[in-house]
């Protein structure tokens, strides 16, 4: 596939406006927001976030040259869908839809922390449609569960806010990086469907990805992946695990190094289209 590439986004006036459509997934309606023209990458964002989070490293994937899909996730953004009684597998089928609905080949997904098990489990069910999983910010299989506890208190806006930033600063950001961008975008109850989906899908399904080639990037400060584990994926599932490590960056990553994230999804797009 050829395409044409340039710098980043901002340099180039009106680059790459964000588009929206919907695409119908059997009861579930996802809203798309697209910019950008070449092959596809999907951003699957955290838990109980929406795609927002993605916004400043799509334009900078648009203005590479490559097509850039964020589905909303059911019940944010637009997004509509049963909550109630599902798994990893039902909002993969989700991303299946959004991928297929393209018809321009299959696509890189991108998943940031929760959403890279959805990733992965789209490449786990349907890797026809799969061409690479890059998995952001992944947590290790176990991790303590106080962070889980944070997790929750960052996203109750009914406790103090400096409650909330101590927990921020201890679950997901760098020591230096500014936490309060991530006090608002919350969808709690979402986030409650997404862990009961996730605990009713067995990790053993999805864990591997399938057999897609995989890009773990791993934030140099994240709670949920310390360093001293930064080998172990791809010790499991051997060398289609590339290892991309962002300095000065926790958990959250993508206000943190936003440029820096999408550099590393475009070095591994691109060898993705080499095979192709």
């Amino acid at each position: 596939m050829a395409v044409h590439r340039h710098g980043a986004s901002h340099d180039i006036p009106g680059a790459s406006p964000f588009s929206h459509h919907i695409v119908p997934n059997g009861e579930a309606r996802i809203r798309v927001t697209a910019c950008g023209q070449g092959m596809p990458i999907v951003l699957l964002p955290s838990l109980g976030r929406d795609v927002e989070d993605f916004f400043p490293i799509a334009r900078d994937l648009a203005a590479a040259g490559w097509r850039v899909l964020m589905p909303s996730p059911r019940g944010m953004g637009g997004s509509v869908g049963p909550l109630a009684g599902i798994r990893l597998h039902d909002l993969a089928s989700d991303i299946a839809a959004v991928i297929e609905h393209e018809r321009a080949g299959p696509a890189l997904v991108a998943g940031h922390a929760f959403g890279n098990w959805v990733a992965r489990t789209t490449a786990a069910d349907h890797p026809s449609l799969v061409a690479g999983v890059a998995i952001l910010a992944a947590a290790h299989k176990h991790f303590p569960a106080s962070l889980r506890a944070s997790i929750d208190a960052a996203m109750d806006a009914s406790l103090p806010t400096e409650t909330r930033l101590t927990h921020l600063r201890t679950a997901f950001f760098a020591s230096g990086s500014d936490p309060s961008v991530w006090l608002d975008g919350w969808h709690p109850a979402i986030a409650r469907a997404q862990r009961a989906a996730s605990a009713a899908t067995v990790q053993s399904a999805w864990w591997a990805a399938g057999a897609a080639p995989l890009l773990d990037v791993q934030a140099s400060e994240d709670a949920f992946a310390p360093r001293a584990g930064a080998h172990l994926l791809r010790q499991e599932l051997g060398p289609r695990v590339r290892i991309a490590t962002i300095e000065n960056a926790g958990h959250a990553l993508l206000p943190e190094q936003p440029r820096d994230v999408a550099a590393a999804l475009v070095a591994f797009a691109q060898t993705l289209e080499r095979r192709n």
